[in-house]
């Protein structure tokens, strides 16, 4: 079973829902899709930590086969090539290794070369398994990285994987859901919370993926987040009251449920209405 933890920014509770999840799970995986920033291992602090680089192809430029004709140039939507001066230029950062540019090379003047733009972690603490995407700073995209994680992780059923997606909506967080078993939306309670859970609400939606909204940092009184939740008919799996001791906790990348059985309850409890709420989505479905 796949988890996919998502929010529409950061700082709503992502990895604290995702990383306490996993902490409380018999026997899980945790991967940290976040390559831009990921911070999941600063809490599992894993050991044994096994490191793979991953590369892209990009193109190589031949000068003495490259005739100028610019079709490359035109082709490319990344503007990652230039012709100037009589000669072909390749904007590495801004490449996105899709190929295309050689494809349409009448004089075959570009080739690839592999270029590393990061790496993936592997790694234990207790009883969970630690995955980290680490992007190198400057680089267009985060996907092969991320794919790369997903791909060390095939889906089983009786294994618990929870995936902490990026902030937002952007491609990597759609990539990051498009195998998950469930989508959890995190969601601060407060007016401008409500406009980043339109955001991944709409994108889950999208991708016809089953769902629930985690309501976080809750107060007495209105909670927009809840009013949203409720106009649209989102189911609510559980409501963490504003707290000043988990917020310690979470600052000093502790991992709330292995410190107090206050919140080894309620992320025990939320795991088990997700495990019923998939398993409901999956009886429906047969």
């Amino acid at each position: 079973m796949r988890i996919a933890v998502l929010s529409g920014k950061g700082g709503t509770g992502k990895t604290l829902v995702s990383v306490n999840l996993a902490a409380v799970t018999k026997t899980s995986t945790y991967i940290d899709c976040d390559v831009e920033e990921p911070n999941g291992y600063l809490f599992f602090k894993p050991e044994n930590i096994q490191e793979e680089e991953v590369s892209i192809r990009i193109p190589k430029v031949d000068e003495k086969l490259c005739s100028g004709c610019r079709k490359c140039v035109d082709f490319c939507k990344f503007n990652a090539l230039a012709y100037i001066k009589d000669k072909l230029i390749v904007f590495e950062e801004v490449c996105h290794s899709c190929g295309g540019c050689i494809m349409f090379c009448p004089e075959k003047a570009l080739t690839e070369k592999e270029k590393v733009i990061g790496k993936v972690q592997k790694g234990t603490s207790n009883q969970v398994t630690v995955y980290t995407g680490i992007l190198n700073t400057g680089e267009a995209s985060g996907i092969p990285i991320i794919k790369k994680l997903l791909a060390r992780n095939k889906p089983e059923s009786d294994k618990q994987t929870f995936i902490d997606c990026p902030p937002g909506s952007a491609c990597i967080v759609m990539e990051s859901i498009k195998d998950a078993d469930y989508c959890i939306l995190v969601a601060e309670p407060t007016i401008f919370g409500v406009h980043n859970l339109a955001m991944v609400y709409e994108l889950v939606k999208v991708f016809n993926k089953p769902f629930g909204a985690v309501l976080n940092k809750c107060l007495e009184g209105e909670n927009p987040a809840e009013k949203f939740c409720l106009e649209k008919n989102i189911k609510i799996l559980v409501r963490i009251p504003f707290d000043n001791e988990l917020g310690i906790l979470n600052s000093n990348a502790e991992i709330a449920v292995r410190k107090n059985e206050k919140y080894r309850t309620i992320f025990s409890s939320l795991l088990e209405t997700v495990k019923k709420e998939v398993h409901h989505e999956t009886t429906s479905n047969s």
